[in-house]
């Protein structure tokens, strides 16, 4: 992760911690503050945080990074264990479309590799 970046990363997860810890948020029934425990990069454009929470509970939100466009910079979301089952399918068909998209890259006349 280039430093820019990383940079970028501190200052989104320190402000999700911020928005989310503010007592008037809708569904904050318990008045829960949250501070960054920890940022655990996992790629050059992904990171898992970690927030602590006053009730000594911790939280775990994905990061992810988009390079361009309207919506560039790092957008997160709190993954459930059904996002993390999609996840783990997901993976499987990454690799099977990556294995049929190879023999694109060559010219038509040498499809027969």
């Amino acid at each position: 992760m280039n430093k820019a970046i990383a940079k970028e990363l501190k200052i989104a997860a320190d402000q999700v911690a911020e928005n989310f810890s503010r007592k008037n948020r809708e569904m904050n029934y318990n008045q829960e503050t949250f501070e960054v425990h920890e940022i655990i990069p996992t790629s050059d454009h992904s990171a898992i945080v970690s927030f602590k929470k006053n009730t000594g509970k911790m939280g775990l939100a994905f990061f992810y990074y988009i390079n361009r466009g309207m919506s560039k910079g790092w957008r997160y979301f709190f993954p459930t264990d059904s996002h993390i089952n999609g996840f783990r399918a997901f993976e499987y068909y990454k690799y099977q479309v990556e294995k049929d998209n190879y023999i694109h890259n060559f010219n038509e006349d040498i499809k027969d590799l």
